[in-house]
């Protein structure tokens, strides 16, 4: 992704491996500083899934492959480091699909920076393709509507629904985006709008709560992502998708969800069957360590929702865009 630094315009990742090391932007310090930290253990590596230092379906599972190949380089047991990485976050399935990956890639002897660093390429070669696929679904004059972050901090870089958006303003088409909040965390509005600032995306961010009135304004179409699809088709994004899906049923709005393969759990047959993962209070009743809500109030924190398939228009994959009732194509 392009990040725009005191001495320039830099190229970086979200997530790689440098000098036996894990690195990473911090993207909790975001959008108010650009910091990278790095790690030299799996333990530490679950830790920065777990307390959100990385973030992002891809992102995660990229990170992942990455814990498992210091665990082989360290001679650590590779089963217990598997369990503890894939206990850090239960809802993204990248993070499961990742690490079994590269179980198997080293029980066949490939080296693990390899066998790591493919892994992480191959997520940025399909978010490459998801952006040929989805382009064209955004005309000149768009407007289109986004929630949460899958961009390029979530999927090691390029993205899964801003992949089509950037490649559409790599065309020159001209276009809007409405860039939804994301509470509590607001990583729609400090991560993806930091994102589209980098490469000059007109958008605005918009309150999770005003994403009824824009889509009945006349958004032409939402894009977002998912980190978990399955096999039914019903999917768990960010909480608030589920709304948003609704309503653009309602009001006509064709409704997009960009996502790998690798998203998707076949083995999950129905969205109920996903565990939401449940993160805690002082995400909603604190802000900047000041308290916000009312001493003694409690609050319910869903890290994400479950969206019925019937709401999607299409998946946009690395395959192409499959309808709901056609991603069982993806099996064959």
């Amino acid at each position: 992704m392009k990040a725009k630094t005191e001495n320039g315009v830099r190229n970086v990742k979200a997530v790689w491996f440098e000098g036996g090391r894990v690195m990473m932007i911090d993207q909790r310090r975001l959008p108010d500083r650009l910091e990278f930290v790095s790690f030299d253990n799996y333990r530490d590596v679950a830790e920065s899934i777990s307390n959100m230092t990385t973030r992002g379906a891809p992102s995660i599972g990229a990170t992942a492959a990455y814990g498992m190949c210091l665990a082989a380089l360290r001679g650590d047991d590779l089963g217990r480091a598997a369990a503890e990485i894939k206990a850090a976050r239960p809802t993204a399935y990248d993070l499961f699909y990742a690490v079994d990956h590269m179980i198997r890639a080293l029980k066949d002897g490939t080296d693990p920076v390899v066998a790591a660093d493919a892994y992480a390429q191959t997520i940025i070669d399909k978010c490459l393709a998801i952006g040929r696929h989805g382009e064209p679904l955004i005309k000149d004059g768009a407007k289109v509507m986004t929630h949460c972050n899958a961009g390029a901090l979530a999927t090691v870089d390029v993205g899964t629904a801003l992949a089509p958006i950037r490649a559409a303003h790599d065309k020159g088409k001209s276009f809007f985006v409405y860039v939804s909040e994301t509470r509590p965390r607001l990583q729609g509005m400090q991560l993806t709008s930091w994102e589209l600032l980098q490469e000059d995306i007109d958008h605005a961010i918009i309150p999770d709560g005003a994403s009824g009135h824009f889509l009945r304004d006349g958004v032409d179409l939402v894009i977002l992502g998912a980190d978990r699809i399955a096999a039914n088709g019903d999917f768990a994004n960010k909480i608030g998708t589920f709304e948003k899906a609704v309503l653009a049923k309602e009001l006509g709005v064709p409704f997009y969800v960009a996502a790998p393969i690798s998203t998707f759990d076949f083995k999950t047959l129905r969205g109920e069957d996903i565990k939401i993962e449940y993160r805690s209070q002082e995400e909603i009743t604190m802000v900047s360590g000041i308290r916000i809500a009312p001493e003694g109030a409690k609050a319910l924190n869903p890290s994400f929702d479950m969206t019925p398939a019937k709401y999607v228009t299409g998946f946009i994959t690395e395959k192409g865009i499959l309808k709901p009732g056609e991603i069982q194509k993806v099996l064959k």
